[in-house]
């Protein structure tokens, strides 16, 4: 029989790499792959494990496992081409999953809008909705609830394929057949480019739901219902440049929900709304950060409101004093202490909570998950993201703050190369893409920086104004200011680590993908003497061309993002675009670009080729006719990681 054991399924090497400049391809394949493993979860019952995990194509399979004997009973994959998406246990021997589409890595999988319900051994597997399944109805359907207490069931929303802005249906669907229980209408549109959340109380019943109304600029609509089958009304309306309540979760048997909420602070505050009176209170807040709620599970579902999660200097966590599940306070204050600077959450667990599914992450180590069995007290491994890299001995990356030349606090994240001192090294600035809502963390692996650090590199990943965690008022600060401010942000992160000591004023270089590739051109432009090369991968360089090509302005929701951000006229657009600034540019240019790129066209890389070639300006050139927002294929990012790497040494290297 097959046998499994997560963490010897594929053996690497881990050999020590040499930390000369020279490129060290070996490490870059290392660095190519792929997470393997994406998830685990154990079933209600305990008895059988399932995991998302890469092939040798890249696609995402699902495997489960039998706990008692590690052995194989099931290996799912999809079609040509699509991967395994979500998934959860339905009840203790049934699966339900969804498939999905990857175009990029910079881009959201495209899921197909079905979804298939399995046994464990991949017996009477079934489509539970979608034109494949029985009933063969066009539509797009996603799971909204696993609904516990009815193992038999679960609850989904479907919309029509075929209308530009369809209304939600609800259902409560049978597992094993895909026979529908109409559970009424959301009287909220999903517009293009938007989503809508529901929000079930413990009984099953859905009670609020949140959506996004483009016609009124991007508002944000709750709305909420006092049980089944009563009239929906709105709890509350906020503008996209308004502080609001997000809903995460009704507490049980009550008319409360936990959420995060701006409305009464700068920064998102775990926040407790009730619906009988529609108030708001805030529970706690964090003066620099936004907080992410802990909760206690019980009977499959978030049960209690415990402490909050954050990132600032390090990652971080609080929990309350005066709770009821005191020993599930207590185990998980256990695990963070046992992996510190990590991020530790709780995947999934057994009905019971004696068996509990542990995720750990970090920058600084791959990502792993485990089994806690609590009657025991054992912590066992299960499986790695990248178990060929389990042994390797990671560049150190951590956080660090300084000011902006305008009295702005900016947190950053800094990769600084092993095994020398942190004096006078070359840099590399790597701007985030995004840019709003978007940060770089302390809790996953960036590829990037850390392969620029392996071959001797500093990597400054700053979070300037306009990136997302740190409050409205920072966030807003970089709205109409992304060739300005934001990137004065940027300059003076460099500034500090050469008043540090830490970086070689003469041996600085810029990087970044989308906004960041857009960020690598625009600082060239405005620090010509600072930067010695600039690369630009998959990045805007024409903010007007935003507003007439990619898949953004396709949507009324995505040319009112576009409105709300961009600099408002075509003269204060074209100040800010490097694509009519290469005049000021000194420093020689490096454009990557994917040919099959929705979100940023290979447009704008053409158009900055010939407008460096008009200007004899040097540039190099690297196109990928059939890769998207972000190369997907290992073999392009290693020849892209080549070639930069190439241009680095040239322009800073010793």
């Amino acid at each position: 029989m097959k046998k499994f054991l997560l963490l010897g399924l594929i053996a690497f090497s881990s050999s020590s790499i040499a930390q000369d400049l020279e490129i060290n391809d070996e490490l870059l394949e290392l660095y190519a792959r792929p997470a393997q493993y994406l998830d685990v979860k154990i079933s209600p019952g305990g008895d059988y494990l399932a995991a998302t995990s890469r092939t040798e194509k890249g696609t995402v399979q699902l495997t489960v496992i039998a706990v008692d004997d590690n052995e194989i009973l099931r290996i799912t994959q999809g079609r040509e081409g699509e991967s395994v998406a979500a998934f959860n246990w339905a009840n203790d021997e049934r699966l339900i999953f969804s498939m999905a589409r990857e175009v990029g890595p910079l881009e959201m999988p495209a899921p197909t809008g079905e979804i298939f319900a399995m046994d464990a051994d991949g017996s009477n597997q079934i489509i539970l909705t979608g034109p494949r399944s029985k009933s063969g109805e066009y539509v797009f359907a996603s799971v909204v609830d696993l609904l516990p207490e009815e193992p038999d069931a679960v609850m989904i929303y479907q919309r029509s394929f075929t209308s530009q802005e369809p209304y939600l249906d609800l259902y409560t669907i049978k597992i094993d057949s895909g026979r529908k229980r109409s559970e009424g209408r959301i009287p909220l549109r999903a517009y293009r480019n938007t989503n809508v959340q529901v929000i079930l109380d413990n009984n099953g019943v859905s009670r609020m739901v949140v959506g996004v109304d483009p016609e009124e600029d991007n508002q944000t609509v709750i709305l909420g219902r006092d049980g089944a089958n009563q009239e929906w009304y709105e709890v509350t309306s906020y503008a996209s440049d308004e502080g609001g309540f997000v809903p995460l979760r009704m507490l049980p048997n009550s008319d409360q929900v936990i959420g995060l909420s701006n409305s009464k602070t700068d920064t998102r505050a775990l926040s407790v709304m009730d619906l009988s009176e529609r108030n708001e209170t805030v529970l706690a807040e964090h003066p620099q950060v936004d907080l992410m709620p802990i909760m206690s599970i019980k009977n499959g579902r978030p049960n209690e409101l415990i402490g909050a999660a954050f990132e600032y200097e390090s990652i971080d966590s609080f929990f309350f004093a005066d709770v009821e599940d005191e020993d599930y306070s207590r185990l998980l204050q256990s695990l963070r202490a046992t992996f510190p600077g990590h991020a530790v959450g709780i995947s999934s667990a057994t009905r019971d909570n004696n068996t509990l599914i542990v995720s750990v992450a970090s920058a600084n180590k791959s990502s792993a998950f485990y089994m806690f069995e609590r009657d025991k007290g054992k912590l066992l491994p299960l499986a790695e993201a990248r178990p060929w890299m389990s042994k390797h001995a990671f560049p150190k990356t951590q956080a660090l703050v300084y000011k902006s030349r305008d009295g702005l606090d900016i947190q950053a994240v800094l990769t600084l190369p092993k095994n020398t001192n942190a004096e006078d090294l070359p840099l590399i600035l790597l701007p985030h893409g995004g840019p709003h809502g978007i940060k770089d963390t302390l809790m996953a692996i960036d590829s990037d920086a850390k392969v620029f650090a392996e071959h001797g590199y500093a990597v400054l990943q700053p979070n300037f104004r306009g990136s997302g965690g740190f409050g409205r008022e920072f966030l807003e600060a970089g709205y109409k200011n992304w060739g300005t401010t934001m990137i004065n942000d940027m300059t003076d992160g460099v500034e500090y680590l050469i008043t540090q000591g830490i970086v070689d004023p003469e041996r600085v270089c810029v990087y970044g993908a989308s906004y960041g590739g857009y960020a690598a051109l625009q600082s060239g432009v405005r620090e010509p003497e600072k930067y010695k090369c600039i690369v630009g991968f998959v990045g805007v360089y024409d903010l007007d061309l935003m507003f007439e090509e990619g898949d953004i302005p396709q949507a009324l929701a995505g040319r009112n993002y576009l409105n709300r951000v961009l600099p408002d006229t075509a003269e204060e657009r074209k100040a800010q675009s490097p694509l009519h600034n290469v005049d000021k540019l000194k420093a020689p240019v490096f454009i990557i670009q994917g040919g099959a790129d929705r979100r940023v066209p290979e447009t704008h890389a053409f158009r900055l080729r010939d407008a460096l070639e008009e200007r004899e300006h040097p540039y190099e050139w690297l196109y990928k006719e059939h890769e998207g927002h972000g190369f997907f294929k290992p073999e392009n990012n290693i020849e892209r990681w080549q070639k930069m790497l190439a241009f680095f040494d040239e322009h800073i290297g010793e």
